[in-house]
């Protein structure tokens, strides 16, 4: 009876045997040919660079956006909307990149990623039709941007994998890391994107995905093949639900957690806030319990076994975090304090915020493809942890600048940082990638984009919160003695000063000026001129709170010069990497579940 139980019988379980071995014949008999690795290569990174763009691509725009729609999006009811324009993309790809990274191994990862093009053309379309105004505008655009990200998920899970079983073992990390850079500088790129269209037509922040979403859809499914079989399985209900909700209720903690609360600068007071975080860390600690009990998971736990797959996602978390914190902090430093005191207007700070980091991105792509190409020959660890310590030393150094620093050593710095961020990135994905066994590259490419995705949702609540605790001791009393001097009456001086730190921070993250929008013409209007042109004018609020902003920005700093260098502990200590012929350990990891039939003998 228990023999039986086992063994499948009958014409479906025949027909599926049938099907599969069928399947698997195509795949072995008729190979792609030598010139199809470069087609996925560069199908790939289009695919990756447009979804990382469009995580980017709004955070500069959202000026115009907000003015496109009519919602003043520093009123104190309207934070939520803009919180969540930015971090509702990286919430669902932090989220679902492992699903659908398991279902690019059940049902193919072609399929998966085809139609995840074709998801986003489909979103990119509806975003740029937005029919409402103020909040219902807003709304249109946050649900849109989720569905976006979720054909942005399907991209980013399974490329990876589609790379790592389109290209040879010697020529993977070289692959691979034009991948990665393209991602990484995607980011980058779309804040210089974003300036250039909102200077256009706030429309065409979300017009220019169109075009290229949809050749890329028509061009995947055209030129993509599976070049490996699908293992069909069960689907990991329980383990998708736990995690899903763990993971998304705890992002969702901290994200209001750096919204004021109860008279507090920030809100981790907030019972609903204490509730999210410690129930969606029961949940994940749910979830881990599940997936170590299940016979088909979705989070494969034994690949933690794996010493290089585990020290590259910790690193990879780690450093997603700190460059995520160096990003934002960037824009608020040249929008808010560096470029108006050098005379740009506040209207034109976010395009020039993204033009002087260029140099962030020049370092990625300069260092990426080079240091995953040698890293194919010399093995990962001496390029990622070498990386991660330029990284390291880059904080370090922004520490030392002033606030108005001369941009040639500014500039210096930003290019050690991206250089350093390239040597880690590249190898580093290699590593982890071809540390595991071919048949589950799909789940360990979708794990890897969920550390990689999380680390930078993470790091606007974690920096946010950081750099909001450093404004709120010492913001306060400079603005309202700064007012006070220039002919603001003490209460209204005083109002102003009360307001929550994050609204200074949000106005100057979005190259506003907010002395003129917090005051109001009321205030405006009873001062003299001169008073009016001092208050409004380019260096009077830049200079007021550099003292401030340089106390939050050295515990900002600080903090991430720390994770880059325990990021860089982890890369040493991830071994050596055996690899076969074909670029696959020699055995793959024993599965939770103890089921000695999928071990590859030893």
């Amino acid at each position: 009876m228990t023999g039986q139980a086992h063994t499948p019988r009958g014409p479906a379980a025949g027909g599926i045997r049938a099907r599969l071995l069928a399947r698997s014949a195509r795949l072995s008999d008729t190979p792609p040919g030598p010139g199809y690795k470069w087609v996925a290569l560069s199908n790939t990174t289009l695919g990756v660079l447009i979804a990382t763009m469009d995580a980017s691509i709004v955070i500069i725009s959202l000026p115009a956006i907000f003015r496109g729609i009519g919602l003043d999006p520093l009123a104190p009811g309207n934070i939520g909307y803009l919180l969540w324009m930015i971090l509702g993309y990286l919430l669902v790809s932090a989220v679902l990149v492992v699903v659908l990274g398991r279902l690019g191994d059940m049902f193919g990862r072609v399929r998966i990623y085809n139609l995840g093009f074709l998801v986003f053309a489909v979103a990119s379309v509806a975003l740029s039709l937005d029919p409402f105004r103020v909040g219902a505008g807003a709304l249109w655009l946050i649900l849109w941007r989720v569905v976006q990200a979720f054909g942005g998920s399907m991209l980013t899970a399974n490329s990876a994998a589609i790379l790592t079983d389109a290209f040879p073992a010697r020529q993977r990390g070289m692959a691979l890391g034009i991948n990665q850079i393209t991602a990484l500088a995607g980011q980058f790129l779309g804040l210089l994107a974003g300036g250039l269209l909102a200077a256009v037509d706030w429309r065409a922040v979300f017009w220019v995905s169109v075009p290229v979403s949809v050749t890329g859809t028509i061009w995947s499914y055209v030129s993509l093949r599976e070049t490996s079989a699908g293992a069909r399985g069960r689907i990991d209900w329980l383990g998708n639900l736990t995690f899903a909700s763990g993971a998304g209720i705890l992002l969702a903690g901290i994200t209001y957690g750096i919204q004021p609360y109860g008279g507090h600068s920030t809100g981790w007071t907030n019972p609903w806030v204490l509730t999210g975080l410690s129930g969606g860390a029961l949940l994940l600690l749910a979830f881990c319990v599940v997936e170590s009990r299940v016979a088909e998971p979705m989070f494969r736990l034994s690949l933690f076994k794996v010493r290089a797959f585990a020290a590259g996602n910790l690193a990879a978390l780690l450093t997603a975090i700190a460059r995520g914190g160096l990003q934002f902090m960037l824009i608020i430093w040249l929008q808010g304090i560096w470029l108006p005191l050098h005379g740009y207007d506040f209207e034109d700070t976010p395009l020039w915020a993204g033009i002087f980091m260029l140099p962030l991105t020049l370092g990625f792509l300069i260092a990426g493809p080079v240091c995953g190409y040698l890293s194919d020959r010399f093995g990962a660890r001496l390029f990622s942890t070498t990386g991660l310590l330029l990284v390291a030393a880059s904080f370090v150094g922004l520490l030392a600048l002033p606030v108005n620093f001369d941009y040639p050593a500014f500039a210096a710095l930003l290019l050690l940082s991206g250089v350093g961020q390239g040597m880690f990135s590249a190898p580093n994905t290699s590593s982890v990638m071809g540390s595991v066994p071919a048949r589950y590259r799909g789940v360990a490419s979708g794990m890897r984009s969920t550390f990689q995705n999380s680390g930078t949702a993470l790091s606007i609540g974690v920096f946010f919160s950081l750099m909001v605790s450093g404004l709120a001791s010492s913001l306060p009393s400079t603005l309202s003695s700064g007012l006070q001097a220039h002919g603001v009456p003490a209460p209204t001086a005083h109002e102003v000063a009360s307001l929550p730190p994050v609204s200074t921070l949000f106005a100057t993250f979005l190259g506003d000026n907010p002395v003129g929008h917090l005051l109001g013409g009321g205030v405006l209007d009873h001062l003299t001129e001169a008073q009016r042109a001092t208050l409004t004018g380019h260096s009077f609020f830049s200079e007021l709170v550099s003292g401030p902003f340089h106390h939050g920005l050295s515990i900002v700093f600080g903090v991430a010069a720390a994770m880059a260098l325990v990021s860089a502990l982890a890369s040493a200590l991830r071994g050596g990497h055996e690899r076969t012929a074909d670029g696959t350990p020699p055995r793959e990891p024993v599965p939770a579940t103890g089921d000695r039939s999928a071990r590859i003998p030893r």
